[in-house]
């Protein structure tokens, strides 16, 4: 037997899932920093939010390059490299001093770490490992590993902060992070018979291809929402809470269980995406997260309102994920899957950067979260109507011909 054929599409599925579930795991802590480091370091919260929200915007930026850089030479050294990164990026904010510091370690380090190991890279790999009306599922799947980091991560991330202090806590997330190496081995994929497999085309075609496609720039602006929304939750959520008279753990809950109903949201967004009409699914999934935060900031917040809040936006946070790269293999194919998914990627992130970054300038500035609460609800809405008109007819062209 070769040394290539345990890379079975289910060896892909795993490893590639576990990659994201630390990965995006230790990703999902930062927001239970923000209290300890502002506190530790005397800084405000916008100091912290902008370094998170630079993490958010590299993140985007590189992605487009890490993805080209996985879909020509291969996506396993991008993944080592990446996690290498990421350890190096957690060190040096576990002694950072200063707002500079802060952004230069969490921000602009861990930012391009992330673009070597978060969606766009594990999803170009496995998107061409499974047949087409397999590949939203097996997405869906590797989505729900990404919400199983942060499910599990956060108490693990909470308990380290709570034994040894944030310090300490973030020297072990660094070392969490190498376990990425060995994990990336299982995606190493024969380039060969990949290219005897799929269409022929540039890079520089496949770029002005989806450039010129509307349908493709209005699912990218529709992602920039998603950022905008899950990252203001995800890092102001717990200070909201403790704002509200919550207790941190409170807040920790909550973003635990917006992580377990993701990982069911996903897989379930993945399947129904490979039944239905993604873009219908993704104007729905948009609206609901609309109605969700609605409801919730116009009731009273008790543990109980958090917790029914957390399991509901959980069951629609990543549900985009299989949806958007589904729709996208299904329009453009699988041969840049990587690199197109890492420019939508990129906008979504862009969202990210805005709604980090000014939930912490609007919170110093006016005392409360309201305005971005009511921003998050509009930005859905708009969201919804963007994903409507999009022309999701798959693209055909002829397959190569072997030599």
């Amino acid at each position: 037997m070769s040394t290539s054929n345990w890379r079975t599409p289910a060896a892909v599925l795993f490893c590639g899932g576990m990659i994201l579930t630390i990965a995006l795991g230790v990703r999902h802590n930062f927001g239970l920093y923000l209290q300890p480091m502002t506190a530790d370091l005397g800084i405000g919260r916008e100091t912290f939010a902008f370094a998170i929200a630079i993490q958010n915007l590299l993140y985007g930026i590189s992605q487009p390059i890490t993805g080209l850089i996985a879909d020509r030479f291969g996506t396993a050294r991008v993944l080592i490299g990446g996690a290498i990164l990421y350890s190096i990026g957690l060190c040096l904010m576990s002694i950072s001093s200063t707002g500079l510091e802060l952004t230069l370690s969490a921000g602009l380090l861990i930012g391009a770490s992330l673009g070597c190991s978060g969606f766009s890279i594990v999803f170009g790999v496995i998107g061409r490992s499974f047949p087409p009306e397999k590949r939203s599922v097996a997405l869906g799947i590797a989505g729900a590993a990404g919400s199983f980091g942060q499910f599990a991560m956060l108490p693990y991330g909470q308990w380290l902060i709570n034994q040894v202090g944030w310090h300490q806590a973030l020297v072990i997330l660094a070392l969490t992070v190498l376990v990425i190496i060995p994990l990336s081995s299982a995606l190493v994929e024969d380039k060969k018979a990949q290219a005897a497999s799929l269409h022929k085309q540039s890079i520089s075609e496949a770029l002005r291809e989806a450039a010129g496609h509307r349908g493709y720039m209005l699912l990218c602006l529709a992602y920039t929402v998603c950022g905008f929304q899950l990252l203001f939750i995800a890092v102001h959520f717990p200070a909201y809470l403790v704002d509200q008279k919550m207790t941190p753990e409170t807040g920790m809950l909550g973003l635990a269980l917006i992580g377990f109903f993701n990982m069911i949201g996903s897989y379930a967004w993945g399947w129904l995406g490979g039944k239905h009409t993604k873009k219908y699914l993704l104007s729905l999934l948009y609206l609901m997260r609309s109605i969700a935060i609605a409801v919730f900031i116009s009731l009273p917040v008790t543990p109980m309102t958090v917790y029914v809040f957390a399991a509901v936006i959980g069951f629609l946070w990543l549900g985009t994920v299989p949806l958007t790269g589904g729709l996208i293999a299904h329009v453009f194919g699988v041969k840049y899957l990587s690199t197109l998914t890492g420019i939508a990627f990129f906008f979504h992130q862009v969202g990210s950067f805005a709604g980090v970054w000014i939930g912490g300038y609007v919170f110093d500035s006016t005392g409360s979260y309201t305005i971005m609460w009511i921003l998050t609800i509009g930005m859905g809405i708009v969201a919804a109507l963007l994903n409507l008109p999009i022309d999701d007819r798959q693209i055909v062209r002829p397959a190569a011909k072997p030599a």
